[in-house]
């Protein structure tokens, strides 16, 4: 019953975890190499999430996604406020219930219930109604990964690299051994821009995979993959469809 207490209670609160992100948290500016101290030659540190997220073709996108989707984000808040006013209610009448002298522990179990069940129902519909919004930022983040490997590997060529290092792997080092602002050189040159808005029918590629995946265990045919388009190598920006 505590359990169930204490679900009901937080209930409302968890609706929250589908809002749309609308603000983003600019991302932590690639460090730049500084040569301090002697160096051991071949070896390098990068943080490839940081770069991910300091290229040019993530940035864009994280700044047109807002304006492309902007009637999926309103619709989607407009439903979950919605849904957070008919949940309100309920979360009051069962505080007032479980205050109550004798208080029915049944009845309490039943309204913690049907709370759970809204709020879970409410989040499922909210990830559906912003299905398009999470379908454009996996799109981008596939255009990227499909240039990333290639920009790594000629940032270590470039600047004689033989061995990478994650940061996490390291306990301490020194700016000398960054290869972040070289890569995303590389990167930026590669994708300057990446397409915001998927072609029809699109899915990312763990639904990919995994529906692949099952067409396989069920003896059928692996369903077909859709890649994403070609992304733009020119300096001009995409703008969303």
């Amino acid at each position: 019953m505590k359990t169930l207490l204490k679900a009901a209670s937080v209930a409302a609160v968890a609706l929250t975890i589908a809002q749309p992100a609308i603000a983003q948290t600019p991302a932590a500016p690639v460090a730049a190499p500084a040569n301090n101290g002697i160096t051991v030659p071949g070896i390098g540190i990068a943080n490839i999430d940081l770069i991910v997220v300091n290229s040019n073709a993530f940035k864009t996108a994280q700044t047109q996604r807002p304006v492309t989707y902007k009637a999926t984000y309103d619709a989607a808040e407009a439903r979950r406020k919605a849904i957070t006013d008919q949940i309100t209610p309920m979360i009051t009448r069962f505080n007032a219930d479980r205050a109550a002298p004798n208080a029915n522990q049944q009845a309490l179990a039943q309204q913690a219930q049907a709370i759970q069940a809204m709020e879970a129902s409410g989040t499922q519909e909210l990830q559906r109604l912003l299905q398009p919004v999470s379908y454009s930022e996996a799109y981008v983040q596939e255009q990227i990964s499909e240039k990333l490997n290639a920009a790594i590997n000629t940032a270590m060529t470039k600047q004689r690299i033989t061995l990478l290092l994650n940061p996490s792997a390291v306990v301490a080092t020194t700016n000398a051994y960054n290869l972040n602002q070289a890569i995303l050189t590389e990167l930026n040159t590669a994708l300057p821009s990446a397409q915001l808005v998927p072609p029809a029918g699109w899915e990312p590629r763990e639904v990919r995979e995994a529906k692949a995946q099952q067409a396989a265990q069920q003896g059928g045919a692996p369903a077909a993959a859709v890649t994403p388009a070609p992304a733009p190598t020119t300096g001009k920006k995409t703008k969303g469809r």
